[in-house]
């Protein structure tokens, strides 16, 4: 990753590669993201919302970004200038809009300023070895 990112001239301070990131979530994070989508489990409420069956067969996915949040993002990049992330990409009619959201908001909520960068799967920065 650092010839890489030397290759494109890109300046960096600190890299930290994570490599544990299939870790189940802690129980505080996972009641901090429950609060979060509290509104949205509501079947009365106007607008979208979250069902149960979508939050048992996506799981695996949110307590994947939870773990990314909480454990990973806050203990290695909450004193940068600036993070950068892939934005999980949003598979229409897959899951709900409110869960996503919620997802994007548990990995930027309190953090430096947050880049979330997507590509069209064209690569764009080319080099000689």
């Amino acid at each position: 990753m650092a010839i890489l990112l030397s290759k494109f001239r890109i300046d960096y301070s600190d890299l930290v590669i994570i490599t544990d990131v299939d870790e189940a979530p802690k129980s505080k994070t996972k009641k901090w993201f429950d609060g979060l989508i509290r509104p949205f489990l509501q079947p009365g409420t106007n607008g979208p919302h979250i069902t149960e069956g979508e939050l048992e067969t996506y799981q695996y996915k949110t307590d994947r970004y939870l773990r990314l949040r909480d454990e990973l993002l806050l203990d290695h990049s909450s004193d940068s200038n600036l993070v950068v992330m892939t934005l999980p990409i949003p598979r229409k009619g897959e899951f709900s809009a409110p869960l996503y959201m919620a997802w994007l908001e548990a990995l930027t909520a309190n953090m430096p300023p947050f880049m979330l960068v997507r590509g069209n799967q064209t690569s764009v920065l080319t080099f000689y070895s």
